[in-house]
This record gives structure tokens, C-alpha cells and sequence, in this order.
């Protein structure tokens, strides 16, 4: 399980995060350009720190920062460090080494295999998302959708506790994000991780059969609420 309850920094508008993901579920997060998305997933990622709340997964806890009381100690603070963390993360960039061919840039999640089956296991990754290819090529050498799909089996190669993945099939197109789409639906199934995927794409959180929340005004609301509020007007309150 995956759990947020914190208050995120943002300019202009704080974020009131409050989400559980189950083991094996995925959530969309969806909401117009700038609403604070990829804010949450660096946040979940110990990129960046919430002003205060909690971050956890399983039984550890990431981040905890108690709301302190006036006249009281400063609370004790639990932040563990991004690497720390082990989480599976694809953001928008992509952020491959880019003096590693594909295959390594997988291979380098990779921290429970002896040397050779890190090689094997990278290939049936990249061969799963129908890159396999382009193993031995440099990330300057592979288009945007290739760097994305590598990207990802690199998330997926590392048996993370949770997987983050920030608008990871934009550069896809409909044949190969079927492919992609398929893949994080049955590695979060069968490895039980509880999945995040930022996305624009309505179609993207069906074939995902994925819950989606809408983050509005600086809180995720059900796409239900969403609906019942825009029903009832503008001037009505979720």
C-alpha cells in the first residue's frame, strides 16, 4: 500500500495530498497543465519535500514530518533519500544515462542478480516492450518513444515497492502503448505494486482499468465528485 497524507509547497498554490494505491492497483492522476502532478510524483519520490505529513509504502515509512504544536519540541522528521527508496520512476525527460546503451541503462537498476543475469533479464525487459532492437544503442540514438519504452523497463527491472510513471506513454504510439500499457498492467498485477501514472490520455487510464483521480484547486478528487460538482455548477462545493 501506498499512502500519502501531506501538504506539498507549491508557488502560488499548496498541494493537499491525500491517496492510498493499493498492492497491484493503479491510479491515474489526471487535471489540467500546471495543476501540480509531476509535483506529487517528486514529492512520493523524495525529490523534493512536503511542508509537512507523511509518505509511506509497505511497512516503511519515506517521509513524516508531524504538523508541530505551538510551545512543544520540534517533532522528530523521517526523509529518506530518493535511492532509498525503492521505487520504480519514469518521468517526462525520461533521464537515461547517456553513456550507457539501453540494455545497461536497464542492467543498472538491476541490484538482486549476479552481472550476467542482469544482461538477461534486461533484454527480456526491453524485448517485452518491443525495443529489444535497440539494445546496444545510446540514448542520443533512439527516438522519443524508444527512450521512453527503455525508460520504463528500466522502472520495471528494478522490483520496485512502487511504481511512479509521469506521462510515460506520450511519445507512444497506439501500437507500441498497447505494448507498454500491457506490460505495467502485469508487472503491477504480478508483483502486487501499487502504480501511479500521471496522464492526459482518457484512453490511457481505460486500458490501464485504472482509478483516476482529477487534481483540482491543490486536492485529488474522484472523477465521480468531478462530475457531480460540474453538474451542479460552478458555485457548488465537493
Amino acid at each position: 500500500m501506498l499512502r500519502v497524507d501531506a501538504r506539498i509547497a507549491r508557488p502560488g498554490l499548496d498541494l493537499d495530498v491525500r491517496l492510498d494505491v493499493g498492492p497491484g492497483e493503479i491510479v491515474v492522476v489526471a487535471g489540467p497543465s500546471g495543476a501540480g502532478k509531476t509535483t506529487i510524483v517528486r514529492a512520493i519520490a523524495g525529490l523534493l519535500r512536503p511542508r509537512w505529513g507523511t509518505v509511506a509504502c509497505a511497512d516503511e515509512v519515506w517521509f513524516a514530518a508531524p504538523t508541530p504544536t505551538p510551545g512543544e519540541p520540534a517533532p522528530r522528521r523521517v526523509d529518506r533519500r530518493p535511492r532509498d527508496r525503492r521505487i520504480g520512476l519514469v518521468v517526462q525527460e525520461g533521464a537515461l544515462l547517456p553513456h550507457l546503451s539501453a540494455w545497461r541503462n536497464v542492467a543498472f537498476a538491476i541490484d538482486d542478480r549476479p552481472r550476467g543475469a542482469r544482461r538477461e533479464r534486461a533484454f527480456e525487459l526491453l524485448d517485452a516492450l518491443g525495443v529489444a532492437s535497440r539494445a546496444d544503442a545510446r540514448p542520443a540514438a533512439l527516438s522519443g518513444g524508444e527512450r521512453q519504452r527503455v525508460a520504463l523497463a528500466r522502472a520495471l527491472a528494478r522490483r520496485p515497492t512502487a511504481l511512479l510513471l509521469d506521462e510515460p506513454f506520450s511519445a507512444l504510439d497506439r501500437a507500441t502503448r498497447r505494448i507498454a500499457i500491457g506490460a505495467v498492467v502485469a508487472t503491477a498485477a504480478e508483483q502486487r505494486i501499487p502504480t501511479l501514472v500521471v496522464s492526459h490520455d482518457d484512453e490511457d487510464a481505460a486500458r490501464l482499468g485504472a482509478r483516476t483521480l482529477i487534481l483540482r484547486d491543490g486536492r485529488l478528487r474522484s472523477t465521480a465528485a468531478v462530475d457531480q460538482q460540474a453538474a451542479a455548477g460552478p458555485t457548488a462545493a465537493i
